[in-house]
């Protein structure tokens, strides 16, 4: 795990040493452990390390290929590297190290793009042909590590980090107000733009290819989520047992390191049975909880704090456990620092996920995390129940797109976007929405079609925005997580299995309501019992029975009861000064009017505040 960055000078001119150590200096935070800089002529690759996997110099990045025609720099792991290497051996290749690094360069040189195929694990590189003098960037399939570039100045760059980029001299960063603008309908990003203007993200399962000489660049996506029924179904009995084998596996091929591997520990069945199975081979593993103080908390948040279980789960699985609790306060101490490391918010409050990583890294290196478990295996059914009874695709699009305005409805955005209104005007959000499905090969037709579209929807938008988050917080402190439901052979498993082993209620159409207001508990959590079936079945044999019958609920925090409370002055501090940022772009009285709603109760906005919080914290924040 570590960060790469580089830049290509298209005006022909050699790298400067100064800026490409600029650019790597910059994200030092991803690689304590060392750094390398690579150039030839107008090329410039660079290097972050923290070392996992072979810890010695052999390991060092950038890695030039033994025939001295090849460069690679990468983040990432690749959890079935020895298999690989075994195959590369037998093609008559020898390794000079132990690392996975050599493994990945090897793989390209021999098979070029078709190696992207047979890595399974999580990865962002820059491989350099310097005879043919072709930069080749790519990500993996999921888009768990993350990977930038822009081109502005004649120069083409790339990195880990947004940060990396913006070290450039003379690099305009200007706000991109249509990416503001999708980010407040979604609460997230689902194009490829960036808040700043001529920086996007390399789409993930994806690789680009840059002619150095010419300048010109192509993307070519290598790899999709498919979900589908299947054509012939087995029993029921035969998919538990070959999910139970596939979700041993992943989580075992994961534990490869040559550093301390530990884990979360929520309280949920995901992290649970992530821990059930690794603490099997992982005598005393350190488990990390992050908790709430709930003293001012009502309602549906009583819940919201996991201690009680995760602890409980420790000492059946007998780990070595810590925790952290979190007060009001602590949101608003970490947010200045959360916002540089973050670059752009995404999905929902992440601060908790900074405070966990903090604890994790106090102890360890690695980190496992129950990421994807709902998205692959249907954990939020509130949410694909309104899909099941779609009239057509366009009726489909409808419901769900109404549902993912998270923060504002189509109805409030010309008020909230007068200052800017002119040249955000023409962005369609519906549009944007319907275009994650424009490579999607099946044509809906029943409930099961829905329901796998929506599986799609989210692996696509929403877990790739968690996997953002989680990689640069934890990254912040030098922290590699890994993730074993994205394991590729659990992955598609999870895409060919059959949606009514996944949830139940395939007509039912509740909605829930993230911001429904007052204690309505029970209400609340009518169906959420509903939802990864099979994977509960599979569960019930490593974790305890209330675990895995447990009603859904998600990683947040009680922050609606803190903004009116504990918070409150710190939210007024910066919604109702008309001077801070964000009025630069959005206008104050239809913001302070629904934020006012939900100070006196009348509405819950939290999700709203915490977004004009983070983005006010983004436009503080200097790189």
């Amino acid at each position: 795990m570590c960060g790469i960055a580089g830049m290509v000078n298209l005006g022909k001119e050699s790298v400067s040493p100064v800026l490409l150590k600029k650019m790597t200096d910059s994200i030092v935070h991803r690689g304590p452990d060392g750094e390398g800089q690579w150039i030839n002529k107008n090329v410039g690759i660079g290097h972050r390390r923290l070392a996992i996997l072979d810890l010695s110099p052999a390991g060092h990045q950038p890695m030039i290929s033994q025939n001295g025609k090849f460069v690679l720099s990468y983040n990432g792991e690749i959890y079935n590297f020895r298999e690989i290497r075994a195959q590369l051996e037998s093609c008559g290749y020898q390794f000079r190290s132990n690392s996975d690094t050599e493994v990945v360069l090897t793989s390209l040189i021999e098979w070029g793009i078709d190696a992207l195929q047979k890595f399974n694990g999580m990865f962002a590189l820059a491989f350099f042909d310097i005879e043919n003098r072709e930069l080749f960037l790519a990500r993996d399939r999921y888009g768990i590590k993350p990977l930038y570039y822009a081109s502005q100045n004649n120069i083409f760059t790339f990195g880990s980090e947004q940060k990396a980029i913006l070290t450039l001299p003379k690099f305009e960063r200007d706000l991109n107000k249509s990416a503001l603008l999708e980010y407040f309908t979604f609460q997230n990003i689902f194009t490829e733009q960036t808040l700043v203007e001529d920086v996007y993200t390399l789409p993930s399962g994806s690789f680009m290819v840059i002619n150095t000489e010419t300048g010109i660049t192509t993307i070519t996506k290598y790899w999709d989520y498919d979900f589908e029924e299947p054509n012939k179904k087995i029993a029921e009995k035969d998919y538990v047992e070959n999910l139970d084998f596939l979700f041993q596996q992943a989580v075992n091929r994961q534990l490869i390191s040559d550093v301390e591997v530990g884990g979360y520990l929520s309280g949920g069945m995901d992290s649970g049975a992530i821990t059930a199975i690794a603490s099997q081979s992982i005598s005393g593993l350190k488990t990390f909880t992050c908790g709430f103080d709930l003293s001012s908390a009502s309602g549906i948040e009583l819940t919201f704090d996991e201690r009680q279980k995760a602890e409980a789960m420790s000492a059946k699985f007998k780990t070595e456990h810590y925790e952290i609790v979190l007060k009001a306060g602590d949101m608003e101490r970490c947010l200045p620092t959360m916002a540089y490391h973050l670059e752009e918010p995404r999905v929902g409050q992440s601060y908790p996920n900074f405070y966990a990583a903090k604890l994790a890294s106090k102890f360890v290196k690695v980190v496992l995390a129950g990421s994807g478990g709902d998205e692959l295996f249907g954990g939020y059914p509130w949410r694909y129940y309104r899909a099941a009874n779609a009239k057509d695709f366009e009726n489909y699009i409808d419901q769900y797109y109404r549902y993912w305005q998270r923060l504002v409805e189509n109805r409030h955005l010309k008020k909230i976007f007068s200052p800017i209104w002119t040249d955000v005007k023409h962005i369609l959000t519906r549009d944007i929405f319907r275009d994650v499905f424009v490579s999607h090969r099946t044509i809906p037709s029943c409930p099961e079609d829905y329901i796998n579209y929506s599986l799609y929807f989210e692996a696509k938008t929403f877990l790739h925005g968690l996997f953002s988050v989680e990689d640069k917080l934890s990254m912040s402190h030098g922290l590699e997580t890994r993730v074993p439901f994205m394991d590729n052979d659990l992955v598609d498993f999870a895409m060919s299995c059959p949606v009514n082993l996944k949830l139940n209620n395939l007509t039912n159409v509740l909605r829930i309501n993230e911001n429904e207001i007052g204690s309505k508990q029970n209400q609340y959590f009518k169906k959420t019992n509903d939802g990864k079936s099979i994977l509960r079945k599979m569960m019930s044999r490593y974790i305890p029975r209330e675990i895995v019958e447990a009603q859904k609920q998600g990683f947040s925090s009680p922050d609606a009861s803190w903004f009116q409370g504990e918070s409150i002055d710190f939210v007024k501090r910066i919604v109702f000064d008309e001077k801070s940022l964000i009025y630069n772009y959005l206008d104050p009285i239809p913001i302070k009017k629904l934020v006012s709603e939900h100070l006196s109760g009348e509405n819950n906005r939290r999700l709203f505040i915490w977004s004009l919080i983070s983005i006010e914290k983004y436009l503080q924040t200097d790189w």
